[in-house]
């Protein structure tokens, strides 16, 4: 019997385990947390927004550059098969409002706790409180800390890496894979943060006052230098130190390359952007006599206290008087954006090993019989379902790699 060695035992892992079980090999999975998936219970305590149910041809953009990588491993394990996987725990699937996939339960534990079920039935095995810490000398085995400074090797036939990124490390992600796989000549491209709030520099009143409340409904543009332009819509919320939420996420890998070239990125915000620049303008031109600023934005647009706030933090405390000029500033409101939060607060991270070092299978070209999932590879989605969604996608991926090679490599 062929045994494979997983390392990592979240979502990417842990289907990869069961791709391989269920094809006979004998799995053992090293994690170095206490239980597991322990981010994806985490994401549980939300929801768990495990898929979307847009279609392959509009969900394939939400992931950028690798959208061509990742198109042929959506059609191998996409959104209906994820579903499907979910009910044969058990769970069976619901479509949110706004196309968001969950589990019926609204939880993680009843579909972890069912698939940790099955995965023990498959026969695997599992190695928690195990922290990889490389290679031996020749290379054939892996190397294994335990809590208690114990050290242990692994191998297998094969091998099948999918650590994550380095966002929440106090789940298990924390990026100390990196130069590990320097160390063997494979190129990781920096751990950048996706899907994470970004730094305004509020005024002590604006920051005082409106933490933790939502500008509802909101546009979000970040206008490039040679004329792209980002745009998300959504809740934004203001945050002591800035904005987050989902349209924030969604524009985040254009919010780097602006700060990336500037060293500064201009946010704009449309307060209105289901109305135009005219009307915006013609609604404000019915302003009355007697009206303040306040009860002429509220009466014209409907905005909020936070909204107006925030025209008036543009203008240094002070709104235009006239129609057009406060139309302008409504449908976009410039916020400076100075940094993004740390990769330690971020919900995923961008970067990772970059596409050319693997091959479709997800074998490391360097490293024959060593493949890679999830977040350690190059790429990023916003939130919505979209980032477990491939993270499953390309363990099914890898997996189903290992047995091609394996049945290449074994012996008559």
């Amino acid at each position: 019997m062929s045994a494979a060695v997983v390392v990592g035992g979240g979502p990417a892992g842990l289907i990869a385990a069961e791709v391989l079980a269920r094809a006979g090999v004998a799995v053992r999975v090293y994690d170095r947390m206490p239980s597991v998936p322990r981010k994806l219970l985490l994401a549980g305590h939300g929801g768990l927004n495990i898929t979307h149910s847009e279609d392959l041809e509009r969900m394939l953009p939400r992931y950028g550059a690798a959208a061509e990588r990742l198109a042929p491993m959506l059609e191998v394990f996409g959104p209906e098969h994820l579903r499907q996987w979910c009910a044969d725990l058990g769970e069976p699937t619901v479509v949110g409002s706004s196309g968001r996939v969950f589990p019926r339960s609204f939880r993680a534990t009843p579909l972890v706790r069912a698939w940790l079920g099955r995965l023990g039935e498959l026969g695997v095995s599992f190695e928690r409180r195990q922290r990889w810490t490389g290679w031996t000398d020749d290379g054939a085995a892996l190397r294994l800390t335990g809590a208690d400074g114990t050290t242990s090797e692994a191998a297998g036939d094969v091998t099948l890496f999918a650590l994550g990124g380095a966002s929440w490390p106090r789940l298990g992600s924390d990026g100390g894979w990196v130069p590990l796989f320097a160390e063997r000549g494979v190129a990781v491209a920096p751990l950048r943060a996706a899907n994470v709030g970004v730094r305004v520099g509020w005024s002590a009143t604006f920051a005082e006052r409106f933490e933790g409340v939502p500008l509802k409904q909101v546009g979000l543009a970040v206008r490039a230098r040679g004329g792209r332009v980002d745009e998300a819509r959504g809740d934004a919320m203001v945050t002591r130190t800035g904005l987050e939420g989902g349209p924030v996420y969604a524009i985040g890998a254009a919010i780097r390359r602006a700060l990336d070239e500037d060293g500064r990125c201009v946010l704009e915000v449309d307060l209105r952007p289901d109305l135009s620049g005219a009307q915006v303008a013609a609604r404000l031109g019915r302003r009355r006599p007697k009206d303040s600023g306040s009860t002429w934005l509220r009466r014209s647009l409907g905005l909020d206290a936070v909204s107006t706030a925030l025209l008036r933090e543009a203008g240094d405390g002070v709104l235009p008087g006239d129609a057009d000029s406060t139309a302008g500033l409504v449908k976009a409101v410039p916020v400076r954006v100075t940094a993004t939060m740390p990769i330690e607060r971020a919900i995923s991270t961008a970067g990772g090993i970059p596409w050319s070092e693997v091959d479709d299978a997800l074998m490391l070209r360097r490293l024959p019989g060593t493949f890679v999932a999830g977040e350690m590879l190059d790429w990023e989605a916003p939130t919505g379902g979209y980032l477990l969604q491939a993270s499953f996608s390309t363990g099914v991926v890898a997996a189903r790699g290992a047995l091609s090679w394996l049945d290449g490599h074994r012996m008559p």
